[in-house]
């Protein structure tokens, strides 16, 4: 099973992003999406952003992380 983690853009550095969720920063390949900006939230797997999400969408899956992780 694969499994994409929503994750925070923070600065981005032509095709890299240093990208942050609950204090853990990755740097994640952009060269898959278009017009990522500062501050938008994106799917990463594998090391490659490979979808971009609304902020409401992103909080609600990493809710559900971290029930699942409680659990």
């Amino acid at each position: 099973m694969c499994l994409a983690v929503p994750m925070q853009v923070k600065k981005i550095d032509d095709q890299t992003a240093l990208c942050e969720i609950d204090g853990v920063t990755r740097e994640a390949c952009l060269m898959m999406l278009d017009d990522v900006a500062v501050g938008d939230y994106v799917l990463i797997h594998a090391g490659f952003a490979i979808e971009r999400l609304d902020a409401d969408e992103a909080q609600r899956t990493l809710a559900l992380f971290r029930k699942y992780a409680d659990d």
